[in-house]
């Protein structure tokens, strides 16, 4: 089939273009936040996180305005967030000797992010029950009620000024700041083209197997777009640099769910999103998000067997996407 060659190149020559694009971004940032005498768990939570959390949040602004298809989108995040949690700690544990958490990670950055997983939920129920059109099987999100996952990421930066205001900065780098914030630029704008690239090829690869855009936004472009994310924690990880490999995993995904789906319901004006699909693929994220704290607080660290336990209930997720979209099970109805 020649359109599903197409796809799969073009899938293949997105992800590059994000590659490359991600590792521009992630030297200008590292050198941004010693020049600025950031401390290393702000970095990871804030700097890094946000950076490379621009492919979501331009799969969500790209699928909303360009293609109008909010839900694409959506899955995009949800299934980044699960791929985030899962594949990324797995594979940065494989890849290093010892992937080491410590108790702040788990007590204020793990903690926040269960929060900001609770207030997407709560966001999407109002939607739901409040909001006129909303139904039992759909929520109506708008731009007011986008504010309450929005300010709730703005405390989750107050937290970490905080943090920022009583470290002591270390002025031993020799940076010029007007060049790395151009390359930081050019970096982002590359990253938004790859995207642009991958999110065609999902809507295309939809058409060819007649299945909902939800998967291929749950599956392609959700791990497509995780690639920085991933690129970052492994390469941490490999220069033992557990706190900024596990707090970025963290911080993108909580940037991710308060952030980047607000931003394309304020783009779009307000969105419809099947809450019959949304609370299962939620429901499985908040499971994921609880095994990757009970296993990363036991002993405070991630081994081996651990991070091929992860990628196999990544794997079980992948299969129960597809059998549902495919009509073979049928135990989400939304799908």
């Amino acid at each position: 089939m020649p359109g599903l060659l197409v796809s799969l190149v073009l899938v293949i020559v997105a992800v590059l273009v994000i590659w490359k694009g991600s590792e521009r971004f992630e030297r200008s940032a590292e050198r941004l936040s010693k020049h600025y005498g950031l401390p290393i768990a702000v970095h990871g939570a804030i700097v890094v996180a946000v950076g490379s959390s621009f492919p979501e949040i331009s799969s969500i602004v790209i699928s909303t305005v360009l293609h109008d298809e909010f839900s694409l989108g959506v899955g995009a995040i949800v299934g980044s967030a699960i791929f985030n949690l899962l594949v990324i700690p797995a594979l940065s544990a494989l890849s290093s000797e010892n992937l080491e958490a410590t108790r702040d990670i788990i007590h204020k950055d793990a903690q926040f992010y269960v929060i900001s997983v609770l207030v997407l939920f709560i966001t999407f129920a109002l939607g739901a029950t409040y909001v006129p059109g909303g139904t039992n099987s759909a929520a109506i999100l708008t731009p007011t009620l986008v504010l309450l996952p929005l300010a709730t990421y703005g405390i989750y930066v107050f937290l970490h000024q905080q943090d920022a205001s009583e470290h002591v900065a270390d002025d031993s780098l020799d940076v010029n700041p007007v060049r790395e914030w151009g390359t930081l630029a050019v970096a982002l704008l590359v990253i938004a083209a790859g995207v642009e690239g991958i999110v065609r090829a999902a809507l295309s690869l939809g058409t060819i197997f007649g299945t909902p855009s939800f998967l291929w936004g749950l599956t392609v472009i959700a791990a497509g777009t995780s690639l920085p994310d991933a690129f970052v924690s492994v390469r941490a990880a490999q220069n033992d640099d557990s706190v900024t490999s596990l707090t970025n995993v963290l911080g993108s995904n909580t940037f991710n769910l308060l952030v980047a789906i607000p931003v394309g319901v304020l783009l779009a004006g307000s969105a419809t999103i099947s809450f019959l699909a949304a609370i299962p693929t939620m429901g499985f994220l908040a499971f994921a998000t609880l095994v990757f704290i009970v296993f990363t607080r036991t002993h405070l660290e991630l081994t081996d067997r651990e991070a091929y336990g992860f990628l196999g209930l990544y794997g079980l997720f992948l299969l129960w996407m597809t059998l549902e979209s495919i009509g073979a099970i049928e135990t989400v109805r939304g799908i």
